[in-house]
């Protein structure tokens, strides 16, 4: 039952995403809210479901992306990976592993992005996709990491209510 939650919650992110963050560029860098959503998921505790909404953001971003579906659902899996590991290494401090996670995050996502491009003949040179995209896109994730992280974790304090002992 838990995981059809994920259903409305990772479709009203991509309309935001592509509705209203997409109208806000820094350069020729976007923020990648489902990446940082799906990061700050994977980060809490008691969250069970965080495979499945890697699988199903990814799903529907390549679905309405202009890159082939597979890179969101590899990179996204990633993202959840990294921060499912993580979570387990540096517990004590997970806003920090939000920042980590959504810096190698987006990072791998733009790195993978340009190399399939490439592979598929667009010659995009990589010192501009760098200088133009990638490091406005990171400034970009990184200053949403701070209110998503707040917002997935009162959604995962809803969800997975911590039982009382009587």
């Amino acid at each position: 039952m838990k995981e059809l939650i994920a259903f409305p919650i990772l479709t009203l992110i991509l309309v935001v995403q592509t509705a209203v963050i997409a109208r806000t560029p820094l350069l020729g860098g976007y923020a990648d809210l489902m990446l940082v959503v799906l990061a700050a998921w994977a980060l809490q505790d008691r969250v069970t479901t965080a495979w499945h909404w890697a699988l199903l953001g990814g799903a529907i971003v390549g679905f309405v992306s202009g890159l082939p579906w597979i890179v969101p659902v590899i990179g996204y899996l990633l993202v959840v990976g990294l921060a499912r590991v993580w979570v387990y290494r540096i517990w004590q401090a997970p806003l920090l592993v939000m920042f980590a996670v959504v810096f190698v995050g987006t990072l791998f996502m733009h790195i993978l992005s340009v190399f399939l491009l490439r592979l598929l003949g667009n010659p995009l040179p990589v010192g501009d996709v760098f200088g133009l995209v990638t490091l406005p896109s990171l400034l970009l994730n990184l200053l949403l990491a701070i209110p998503v992280f707040a917002m997935m974790r009162d959604l995962a304090g809803w969800m997975y209510p911590i039982e009382e002992q009587v």
